[in-house]
């Protein structure tokens, strides 16, 4: 009898180590350096102004609004490229930086004069000069991975805010420079939780295992997916560091739709939600997106608004809990738009 239980174990022994090298040799060849290609970008012909041009005030904030670009109320409030303001046929444009080929042209304010269909006035706000010609940057057609059709714009974590990797650990994984990929305190909690409501109302993922779910593994909620999902994350451990494990989740976490094109990372979802990079996110444009990762769609700021609202509160009452926010700034953050 004692025989048989030792070559059982021995046997379970050998294919735990050759199920857990499997994983780690997957990890490796796929995940080592750069796992992401870049993307494949389609824009339209630039639209170029100038004095005399047949252009109707609402064509151009058509196509104004098809670039992406935000309506402020008065050109003081354009803070950002990528805004505008408007007056009658008086636009003031803060137009965004764009290296057209020829010519790499920085983010600038323009005012330009429409008159009974033409174009009037094209002046430049910094000194008011007269300017022959401005060229708007291109709207981007398409923006995909295309042997996957996702979008990313891929950040390093320099380039990142430190106020939103502090707050995807508090809110996802506090326990994320402690553990080893799998968190057995997490676990524990979550399944006495899910025993007092008498359902499965917490999870218990680490921010590893969520890098690896997404990265490796179907959504399919499986025991056999969940075992999987422990060896990639204790793989990723073993190979990487914390700060790598954390800058590839923040290029990899899904974000939302864009039509067709998946939104992956906070670099792109910070342009496609706020039309500004991941570096110039305010407090509460962090705890919006930080909030959208318990549910894309659930959350998503332009489907539904009120949900998106109460759980992007909820992020900033954690973040002024933890102290990586006064509650001065907490205030101000609950009382501003979504977007």
């Amino acid at each position: 009898m004692k025989k048989i239980i030792l070559l059982m174990v021995l046997a379970g022994a050998v294919l735990f180590f050759g199920y857990a090298y499997r994983f780690n040799l997957l990890v490796m060849e796929q995940f080592q350096g750069r796992p992401w290609e870049l993307p494949a970008r389609i824009y339209a012909r630039p639209l170029e102004i100038y004095k005399g041009l047949a252009l109707s005030p609402d064509i151009l904030e058509k196509e104004l609004r098809l670039m992406g670009y935000r309506k402020l109320d008065t050109a003081r409030t354009l803070s950002n490229p990528g805004s505008y303001s408007r007056r009658g046929g008086v636009f003031d444009l803060f137009c965004r930086s764009f290296d057209f080929g020829d010519e790499k042209l920085p983010g600038r304010r323009i005012r330009l004069t429409i008159k009974e269909g033409r174009v009037a006035g094209l002046r430049s706000q910094d000194g008011f000069s007269e300017k022959e010609l401005e060229r708007l940057d291109p709207v981007l057609m398409g923006s995909f991975y295309p042997s996957s059709m996702e979008d990313r714009v891929l950040v390093s974590l320099d380039q990142t805010p430190d106020l939103l990797s502090k707050t995807i650990v508090a809110m996802e994984d506090r326990n994320f420079y402690t553990h080893y990929g799998i968190d057995l305190k997490a676990i524990f909690r979550a399944i006495l939780v899910n025993l007092k409501n008498r359902r499965f109302s917490q999870g218990a993922s680490t921010l590893t295992q969520q890098l690896a779910r997404n990265f490796f593994l179907s959504r399919e909620k499986t025991l056999i997916r969940k075992i999987n999902e422990a060896f990639m994350a204790s793989a990723l451990e073993l190979h990487f560091s914390k700060n790598e494990i954390l800058e590839a989740y923040m290029n990899e976490v899904y974000l939302g739709q864009d039509g067709e094109r998946a939104v992956h990372g906070f670099g792109l979802a910070a342009d496609f939600y706020f039309g500004k990079p991941l570096a110039r996110l305010e407090s509460h444009e962090i705890a919006l997106l930080v909030g959208m990762l318990k549910g894309p769609s659930a959350y998503n700021p332009r489907v539904n608004p009120d949900k998106a609202l109460i759980r992007r509160n909820t992020v900033l009452t954690v973040m002024a809990d933890e102290k990586l926010i006064s509650r001065t700034v907490t205030e101000n953050a609950k009382a501003a738009p979504l977007g």
